[in-house]
């Protein structure tokens, strides 16, 4: 077996453990579930600087300036309570592959995370502290994310096995409703779930000085947090992603369970540090990876169709690209992944490996530079190229896709007249 063989094999069996590893798979559902949302609640944030800020359509109109209220809310409402949710539904989808009840098994996993978090705000009132009763942004927002996604697995899994005991459910006759025994079976060893789980959390404050949340945010999510952001992570990342591509397999649905928390949680900093008066500092969020890394289609295949519409002498490659043109300018780029195809493809390999990790090294450095701003709302998939970078990063995001397009567009046309010479031996042999 060559050596290639060999990487193929263990990315397939890596691509298979994150496909049917039952936590993997529940935390991509969630936060694939949750995407939507946080799209809603950047574009708040979004509607608030062009309509209700002094920079906005209120310099003119003041009295848009009162909306700015309300286009906060949304944001805070999705983004800045994302972990809430997120946490609910890991357990949601655990809990249906686990075939337990599932918003029982949700609400439990979120009583169990609240929990571990303190209650209480320290807030400064005429000079002096005060301590209310309260969640604060450490508990509800990204920073709690990884804890609430540990306590989400850990008690739906702690439910499940004191469900397996006939003895701690308290049986009922079959004339009552099913709801309704399905609330008793689940009483015992819910209350055993949260008595442990909060003295566990006591006592943990108690020896350490620190809530298990914030001992979690310092020790895991923060070290994860830097990685991704730094350009050797995000160009990591892209690689893999266009990895398992190559090998057929949605390289974003392998990723997502990590790219899902830390670019929530970038996203919802970005926010926060713009909201206070600030700049956001996190260039890779969502709407960074779909508007530079992918831009037309992870590999940058949009360049590719450019390339063969230009220089191919193929007519099949030709055709294909005709048909995968339109969805390309939307990053669209199955017609021509599965259709030239590239999967496994050794004579577009390199490319479509590797230009989206270029791309990402393109658009960071624009980052670090100052010509475009870390993003503070993410753009939805599927709106086209250049209008998708314009809403995300005005006039510079355009500029900087435009420079990743043409870049690309040369690293992909040697690879293009290589598969002209290929097909002119294939008939040379054919002839013969």
């Amino acid at each position: 077996m060559s050596a290639f063989e060999k990487v193929q094999d263990k990315l397939l069996d890596l691509a298979a453990v994150v496909d049917e590893n039952k936590y993997l798979g529940s935390i991509r559902a969630a936060f694939t579930d949750f995407v939507p949302f946080i799209i809603v609640g950047s574009f708040g944030n979004l509607l608030n600087t062009l309509v209700a800020s002094e920079n906005g359509l209120a310099q003119w109109f003041p009295w848009l300036s009162n909306l700015s209220t309300a286009f906060n809310m949304i944001n805070f409402a999705t983004v800045s309570c994302m972990t809430i949710p997120i946490v609910f539904l890991i357990a949601m989808n655990l809990a249906k592959r686990e075939k337990l009840p599932e918003f029982i098994t949700g609400i439990t996993a979120l009583a169990s995370y609240l929990l571990v978090c303190p209650n209480t705000i320290t807030a400064v009132v005429e000079e002096a502290e005060a301590v209310v009763t309260g969640l604060g942004s450490s508990v509800i927002g990204a920073q709690g994310l990884f804890i609430g996604m540990i306590m989400a697995i850990v008690s739906t899994e702690i439910l499940k096995k004191l469900m397996s005991f006939e003895k701690l459910k308290i049986k009922l006759p079959n004339s009552v409703p099913h709801g309704i025994a399905v609330s008793f079976n689940t009483l015992i060893p819910i209350f055993i779930i949260l008595i442990v789980i909060s003295l566990f959390g006591n006592v943990f404050n108690l020896v350490s000085g620190s809530y298990l949340n914030e001992w979690i945010y310092a020790i895991v999510q923060t070290p994860l947090q830097a990685a991704f952001q730094s350009p050797i992570g995000a160009i990591l990342m892209a690689i893999v992603n266009q990895l398992f591509w190559f090998l057929g397999v949605h390289g974003g649905m392998v990723i997502e369970p990590i790219r899902g928390p830390l670019s929530a949680a970038a996203i919802a900093e970005n926010i926060a540090l713009v909201q206070a008066g600030g700049i956001a500092v996190n260039p890779v969020t969502r709407g960074f990876w779909t508007c530079f890394v992918v831009t037309g289609g992870g590999g940058i295949t949009l360049s590719l169709i450019f390339s063969i519409l230009k220089f191919s002498k193929r007519e099949d490659h030709k055709a294909i690209s005709k048909m995968s043109l339109l969805p390309g300018l939307c990053s669209i780029n199955e017609p021509i992944v599965f259709g030239l195809p590239l999967v496994l493809n050794p004579v577009f390999a390199i490319p479509f490996i590797f230009n989206s990790a270029i791309a990402a090294a393109i658009a960071l450095f624009a980052t670090n530079i100052g010509f475009i701003q870390c993003g503070t709302f993410d753009v939805p998939p599927g709106i086209p190229v250049f209008i998708n970078a314009f809403i995300g990063f005005g006039w510079q995001g355009v500029v900087v896709q435009l420079i990743t397009l043409v870049v690309t567009f040369f690293i992909w046309t040697p690879f293009v007249l290589m598969s002209n010479k290929e097909r002119e031996k294939e008939l040379e042999q054919e002839q013969a």
